[in-house]
């Protein structure tokens, strides 16, 4: 949490299998029910933001100690100067260990899948480990799998160190009923006064002993000491044979690879054997920090040298069973005190002032940020007056036969442009996207940018088949800017592969004066006319289908400043990298008349487009409420579409004109069904949004005109309506006798939150007396 002492032009990484780190310390604590699992959580991604580290979520499957690069599941490797291990131990004894395959060789050919998000060992139910038992390490599959079970489950636990012990009392206080299965005579706490302690505790709590069961003995769960991931043994580095940790110097270097290091339960310092616990991992910290500084800023110096105290206090809490309350035993050595209600609290107390070290870096107040993604795009008021006055300025300088309006023969904006027509009879696509990063990880950043420029073709019905690739760098070491450059044009790269589109070619810049990593994208397509959607007119009586859920912008806006849960960001995440390509056979298969992406402006400011596109803008005077919703002059407000888009084809090629002079159509939405990612709704409720947010609330005016809302909307509804978004859905426009069955096909090739929100009112409903 200090940037300052880290050396220059150094980029740190954090790469985790999950957003969120359980404390080891409160696990009993939380499966007793004692706490929530925020209160047992450290939020990884938003402690990264704070201390400009670079939070990357994967699955770890290898290391190349040589080529030193650290392969990650579904990416490409991670090239580092130097690796700090701290990964954690995962239990040993069962019959199967939760590791992905280690893979040292070359990348496999052929497209890479995005990763699936879980990360990690998913939980199945014992099955999936055999008669061995679900492993309590690594913590996520084991809470996920004891939230399948349910309440007065009886559970054989095989162990009799203190985990388990722990783990039996806080599972009796949850409502299962756990019972020991002990591999020798007794239990295994440290100390003759220890064992006896523990017997004691599991003997008020009812919970039974069973001894000297044998190995092959079948259990629930399993809590049988540790071992090191076998990945890291895989690699070639040198371990300790009985438990496989990395064998380290008293420096904390791997031996015989000065470049790495580890520290933790993955880890053991030669000659100097230590049980496992976290508190050496927090105690080696200070050491570690110190000479990772040292190795690249003066690797001639000496490096600090980490001596681990001979005993760690014990406290260990026995779930809170009794009506009388939690208490907690402690051992030291061959100490043994307790249970009492005293110690519980002292338990407590430092467990909390822990994690309230992390906690305690207060986020901002929900005032607008500046907002990244698409929300960091242009407000649509300044760029219709530039586009205004460039026309005017056109119109000046040269005789009209010679300069054309920027909007000559259109009647509205199009996502994507039509640049020519093929010899096929097929229009060729042009569309441009691109902004800041939304993410510090460069290749999820790249991901969803090309998913998000990429939605324009899509939106067009069109295919995806080539893209060039805008790069602006940040300034580093040229070896750095390589594996920034790798990383992101290989996130592209896992958009285009699968759907066999290429990345034909780009540029690169170096931003100047702190400019960070940003991406802009040229995308190219191909449509049949036949199923080219424009954004208008609307047809009577069609339904209005979202493709997935709003609020992306608010959850960003919000997590920027440390109030947004883990879990929301994950979650829409792992929405917004879904490819939306396989909408465009569905859609056209069930009819879609119009279709386009909800971005930047927002549902209503593009809702407001479609209605533009058909001439349904609210009319005052000579102007018209266009797709913003404000009054401006129609010429400028059809020269360019929220993406920048320029569309130099006449009308709707080929098809009747209906906007001119067509009644204005009005649609009716229903709140109630637009869907919301998770939290999102909550957010709003407490006054964040996006930075663009603001500016995004004149097409607010809709709500007066063209746009009807059924009952009355939420304050935080009519937010949402307005929240810009990244990765977002597709609104299309179908026939309402097939409204229903593409909404279930949509939801079956996985799109769950697609949702009918609305419709196209005909000319009777229109009228005020309807």
């Amino acid at each position: 949490m200090r940037p300052r002492l880290r050396p220059a032009h150094t980029l740190v990484t954090l790469v985790s299998r999950q957003s969120t780190a359980v404390y080891s310390g409160t696990l009993p604590a939380l499966v007793a029910g004692l706490i929530a699992a925020e209160e047992s959580a450290i939020d990884l991604r938003r402690l990264c933001a704070l201390a400009g580290v670079t939070f990357l979520r994967a699955e770890i499957v290898g290391l190349d100690p040589v080529a030193r690069e650290l392969r990650l599941e579904g990416r490409p490797p991670l090239r580092f100067d130097r690796l700090s291990l701290d990964v954690g131990a995962v239990t040993a004894g069962g019959s199967t260990e939760p590791d992905a395959a280690p893979r040292l060789g070359p990348e496999p050919d052929g497209p890479m899948p995005y990763p699936s998000g879980t990360g990690g060992t998913k939980p199945t139910g014992n099955r999936a480990w055999g008669d061995s038992g679900q492993p309590v390490k690594p913590l996520e599959p084991f809470l996920a799998w004891l939230s399948t079970l349910t309440r007065g489950s009886a559970l054989r636990i095989r162990g009799g160190g203190a985990a388990a012990v722990e783990l039996a009392l806080a599972l009796r206080a949850r409502g299962y009923g756990p019972r020991l299965l002990l591999r020798g005579q007794g239990l295994r706490l440290g100390s003759a006064a220890a064992n006896r302690l523990g017997e004691r505790l599991l003997a008020e709590a009812g919970i039974p002993l069973e001894r000297n069961v044998p190995q092959a003995a079948p259990a629930d769960l399993a809590c049988t000491g540790s071992r090191a991931p076998a990945w890291l043994a895989a690699a070639g580095l040198p371990v300790d044979a009985a438990t496989g940790r990395v064998v380290t110097t008293a420096s904390l270097q791997v031996l015989e690879h000065p470049h790495l290091f580890a520290a933790g339960d993955c880890a053991v310092v030669a000659g100097a054997p230590r049980p496992a616990s976290g508190v050496w991992a927090v105690r080696a910290t200070p050491v570690l920090a110190t000479n990772l500084q040292r190795s690249l800023e003066q690797p001639q110096r000496r490096l600090r040298r980490w001596r681990s105290q001979r005993r760690a206090l014990q406290l260990l809490g026995d779930g809170g069973w009794s009506p009388k309350g939690p208490r907690a035993v402690v051992f030291w050595g061959p100490v043994a005190l307790g249970p009492s209600r005293w110690l519980w609290r002292w338990k407590r107390h430092l467990d909390q002032r822990f994690l309230e070290g992390f906690a305690a870096l207060a986020p901002m107040g929900p005032e607008a940020m500046a907002c990244r993604g698409c929300a960091a795009k242009l407000a649509a008021a300044p760029l219709e007056g530039a586009l205004a006055r460039l026309e005017g300025m056109a119109r000046a300088q040269a005789p009209s036969h010679s300069a054309p309006a920027l909007n000559e023969g259109r009647d509205g904006v199009e996502d994507a442009a039509v640049l020519a027509t093929a010899a096929d009879g097929s229009l060729l696509l042009q569309s441009v996207d691109g902004f800041p990063a939304l993410v510090a990880d460069p290749w999820l950043n790249a991901r969803l940018t090309t998913l998000h420029a990429c939605g324009d073709l899509w939106a067009s019905g069109a295919d995806l088949e080539s893209v060039q690739a805008l790069v602006t760098l940040p300034e580093a070491e040229p070896a750095l800017q390589e594996e920034l450059l790798l990383q992101t044009l290989a996130g592209v790269r896992s958009v285009l592969d699968p759907l066999g589109a290429r990345l034909i070619g780009g540029h690169t810049l170096e931003g100047r004066d702190g400019a960070g990593l940003a991406l802009a994208l040229t995308v190219n397509g191909r449509v049949d006319p036949g199923r080219h959607w424009l954004k208008g007119p609307l047809r009577e009586g069609d339904a209005l289908l979202l493709s997935g859920p709003l609020g992306s912008g608010v959850l960003f806006a919000a997590a920027m400043a440390g109030a947004a849960r883990p879990g929301w960001i994950d979650a829409a995440l792992q929405t917004m990298q879904r490819s939306p390509a396989r909408l465009v056979e569905l859609l056209a298969a069930h009819g879609c008349h119009a279709c386009t992406d909800v971005t930047g402006f927002g549902l209503l400011g593009h809702l407001g487009e479609m209605l533009a596109a058909g001439g349904g803008g609210a009319r005052s005077g000579g102007d018209v409420l266009g797709p913003a919703g404000v009054a401006e002059d129609r010429a400028a407000a059809e020269v360019e579409d929220e993406d920048g888009n320029q569309d130099s084809r006449g009308g709707a090629r080929g098809r009747p004109d209906a906007r001119r002079g067509a009644p204005h159509p009005t649609v009716q939405i229903d709140p109630r069904r637009i869907p919301a990612f998770t939290g999102a709704l909550e957010l709003l409720d407490q006054g964040w949004a996006s930075s663009l947010a603001p500016a995004n609330g004149r097409a607010l005016a809709l709500l007066e005109g063209p746009v009807r809302l059924v009952g009355e909307a939420a304050a935080a509804v009519e937010a949402l309506l307005i929240d810009p978004q990244t990765c977002g859905p597709l609104l299309a426009t179908l026939p309402a006798d097939r409204a229903g069955a593409a909404l279930a096909a949509l939801q079956r090739a996985g799109f769950p939150e697609a949702a009918l929100i609305g419709r196209v009112l005909g000319a009777q409903e229109r009228s005020p007396e309807s």
